[in-house]
């Protein structure tokens, strides 16, 4: 008895985003985030900088495995709302042994899942990439790119759902410096095997996939040495079959829609690039860019966002819903701001900065096109994150999924593809823009009736 009231306290204490100003919570737990985020992102824009002094080729090559990186990421971060989203609960309700199992439970499933679709990733390369629009000189770049980073993808997303973990737990500092950590190891290693500086062999593309491997391998280290010797968050004893399949049927209920809610993007990034390979490889290079630099503008909202899944799911968890409805209200209104603000730059120095990753006049115009359409949108698909993160976080999944399905699918992919079939790249782009507007719209007039 005495064991299980200890416990039951210890879990209660870290419970700790129920009281206090939620605005507090979202600050204490977005600003880390902030900063953690802007870390992956700088990742792939570092990437995208050395890549690009290779040529345009080498980066067209980079930019088709956007989609697919973006993919595998979107299905980290879905396993990692599961994790989060029923952690958080746990803690809220005080609950420790829940706790513990499920998190072991959580990292263990990724494992097995991740390293499958790595194998199945490795065997489809050419068709799939082919598929997207990808030409034969373009190809083999891609071929010695994609081994590595799928043989990677077990350090990519195992760390990831750790970092969830945390964050559940309302740590927001340490999976922050893990990731600024991660990010700083490859951008060093970078440009040593790209060009083959100092000692090491020049490898090209292919230089940036091994730098992201041993920065992402530290990474898992180190989020499971946190994870143990600091939160005491797993349990080393094998499970039995039937608590990893109740873990499995808790957090999948979550993780699965999440996972498709997050894998959508993505998908329709693929298609859209399939759409602007029509246009030439300097149109694709640009697209990359921008998609960079727009992922670099969005860090504050998915930060906020990524704060407000824990708030959420901790005070659901506690049954206090009036302060779920406060941390959405303060969180859309934070995001409609940076969202305005965001555009009028990207109007001001889209040219500036997309001219810091390619010189060629081509793809730096596609690239100025889409920032001077697409970031209009920036407020209105900060409120549906908003909308979509508290409602995975409450359990409702579901609802989250269908909006975002409804912007993708609805909007997004046919107005880009009516667009590229009879109006020009600049109705590609403006695709994005129309269907941001109408579904954070529609998400935050529905969100009274479902939360």
């Amino acid at each position: 008895m005495a064991t299980s009231e200890a416990q039951a306290a210890a879990s209660a204490g870290r419970a700790r985003l129920t009281t206090g100003p939620v605005w507090r919570h979202l600050v204490n737990l977005g600003v880390p985030m902030a900063w953690g985020i802007f870390a992956v992102i700088a990742f792939n824009v570092v990437d995208t900088y050395f890549v690009g002094q290779l040529g345009t080729e080498p980066l067209a090559a980079l930019a088709f495995t956007f989609p697919v990186a973006m993919t595998v990421t979107s299905l980290a971060i879905g396993l990692g709302i599961g994790t989060a989203s029923v952690l958080a609960r746990a803690i809220g309700s005080a609950d420790e042994s829940e706790v513990r199992r499920l998190t072991t439970d959580s990292l263990l499933l990724s494992t097995l899942l991740v390293t499958a679709l790595a194998i199945i990733g490795i065997l489809t390369i050419d068709p799939l990439f082919a598929l997207i629009g990808a030409g034969p000189d373009t190809l083999p770049l891609l071929r010695e790119y994609m081994v590595v980073w799928y043989i990677g993808m077990p350090m990519l997303v195992v760390p990831m759902i750790g970092n969830f973990a945390m964050r559940a737990w309302g740590d927001a500092l340490f999976p922050s410096l893990l990731m600024t950590i991660s990010a700083i190891i490859n951008g060093v290693l970078d440009p040593f095997l790209i060009f083959g500086w100092w000692v090491f062999p020049e490898l090209g593309i292919q230089g940036a996939a091994y730098a992201s491997l041993v920065a992402r391998t530290i990474t898992l280290i180190a989020a499971i040495a946190i994870l143990h010797g600091r939160m005491r968050m797993i349990d080393w004893h094998l499970p039995r079959p039937g608590h990893l399949w109740a873990s499995a049927r808790q957090i999948g209920h979550i993780a699965g829609p999440a996972a498709a809610t997050n894998g959508i993007n993505p998908l329709a990034n693929g298609l859209v690039t399939a759409f602007v390979a029509g246009y030439g490889s300097a149109a694709v290079a640009g697209f990359g860019v921008a998609t960079r630099i727009e992922a670099l503008a969005l860090i504050p909202m998915l930060a906020l966002t990524a704060g407000l899944g824990p708030i959420v799911g901790q005070n659901w968890g506690a049954d206090e819903r009036e302060r779920v409805h406060l941390a959405l209200r303060q969180s859309a209104g934070f995001c409609l701001f940076w969202g305005a603000g965001i555009a009028l730059v990207m109007a001001l120095l889209a040219r500036p900065l997309a001219g810091l990753f390619d010189e060629h006049a081509e793809t730096i115009d596609a690239a100025v096109l889409y920032l001077h359409i697409v970031p209009a949108s920036f407020a209105a698909y900060g409120v549906l994150i908003c909308v979509n993160s508290a409602m995975n976080a409450a359990g409702k999944p579901l609802v989250a999924t269908a909006l975002m399905v409804s912007r993708t699918f609805l909007l997004y992919v046919p107005l880009a593809w009516l667009g590229a079939q009879y109006i020009g790249l600049w109705a590609i782009f403006a695709a994005g823009l129309v269907a941001s507007l109408i579904t954070g719209g529609l998400a935050w007039v529905q969100r009274g009736r479902l939360l």
